[in-house]
């Protein structure tokens, strides 16, 4: 038997890129083992232009924001279901002199479009503490990650294109043409397995910079703000009444564990910002595979080009992949340039 990808891995990245290659036509094997710790599984799904307090903008932005809102709004249409949450992002001020700051960063053209210049303060004020105003941020939402992995996961079981276990690296074989796996032969072998990348002797050699990260969820008699509320901490509404908050980031004790201090942390940051009681009904907690330079790590290993990753996307692999995924597409399928910046050529040096 013959197919043409083999993905390993099904978090945001291989569920994005298994899903671009089949809809180019191309014969997808997609496998994942549900035994190893995801991401995915746990990320809040956020996508955001404008981050941190200089509202730095995304990279690639004005190309990522238009593309992902086509891109899962497509699959929902075709597959009639709802997973993605187009929202905006409302950004009370701490003080009046941030405000000021604020708008001066909003002047500058880059910026400007994914702002909104009069956000109605005072449909947020019972629920949020916004003495000073705020701004909204424009072309935001969220993916509900674990529906749409879901998703994507019966969409390939149903074509019988789906594998439910760990592809030991003692099983693969990549040669110089093809790779061979459980009697299949494909012409190439894509790895979309998040931090488990750092174990693959194919791409151990990448600079990863992994971050772990903790979201809660709670329950808020009466919350009904549909946006997404970011102040140093982001209250994302789920449903009424159930809302996330997060997250922390530590480049230190890398394990899937929650712990008391990041909870503490989360709590004491969302106190400055929610004015009615919640209560904390879950904790996660998982390890991003960020990159030493933030930027995704996408392309073919130089030695053995039958072999590829699709990763080190860190806390933007939701808003980075659909248009990544395309971008790899076409270099595999079409022999287009990738992006410099996230061609794993970059690092080969190393």
């Amino acid at each position: 038997m013959n197919a043409d990808f083999l993905i390993v891995g099904q978090g945001i990245a291989g569920s994005v890129l298994a899903w671009t290659l089949d809809q180019r036509g191309c014969s997808v094997i997609l496998a994942d083992d549900p035994g190893l710790p995801s991401a995915s599984a746990v990320a809040a799904g956020i996508v955001n232009p404008l981050t941190g307090r200089k509202l730095v903008r995304t990279w690639n932005a004005d190309e990522l924001f238009p593309f992902l809102h086509q891109f899962y709004r497509s699959i929902e249409q075709q597959l009639g279901v709802q997973f993605f949450h187009s929202k905006t992002i409302y950004r009370p001020f701490r003080s009046d002199d941030e405000r000021k700051t604020y708008q001066e960063l909003t002047a500058d053209p880059a910026v400007r479009p994914y702002v909104t210049e009069s956000p109605e303060d005072a449909s947020y004020s019972q629920w949020i503490n916004n003495p000073f105003g705020g701004l909204s941020v424009a072309q935001a939402g969220w993916v509900d990650l674990n529906e749409f992995v879901r998703l994507i996961k019966g969409y390939f079981i149903q074509k019988n294109q789906y594998y439910e276990g760990r592809v030991e690296q003692t099983d693969l074989v990549v040669g110089d043409t093809s790779a061979a796996w459980k009697g299949i032969t494909f012409n190439r072998v894509i790895f979309c397995d998040g931090v488990q990348a750092q174990q693959n002797p194919l791409f151990n050699w990448l600079p990863f910079n992994p971050v772990k990260g903790q979201i809660l969820t709670a329950l808020v008699d009466g919350y009904s703000i549909p946006d997404i509320v970011n102040q140093g901490v982001f209250i994302l509404p789920v449903r009424p009444g159930l809302i996330r908050i997060g997250a922390t980031y530590s480049w230190h004790d890398l394990d899937w564990e929650i712990s008391d201090d990041g909870r503490e942390y989360l709590e004491a940051k969302v106190r400055a910002v929610l004015k009615i009681p919640y209560e904390i009904v879950n904790q996660q907690a998982g390890i991003r595979p960020s990159t030493k330079d933030r930027r995704p790590f996408v392309g073919l290993h130089k030695g053995k080009p039958v072999a590829g990753i699709f990763g080190g996307m860190g806390t933007k692999g939701v808003s980075l992949a659909p248009y990544l995924a395309e971008q790899f597409a076409r270099h595999l399928l079409d022999g287009e340039e990738l992006d410099s910046e996230a061609n794993i050529s970059r690092c080969v040096s190393l």
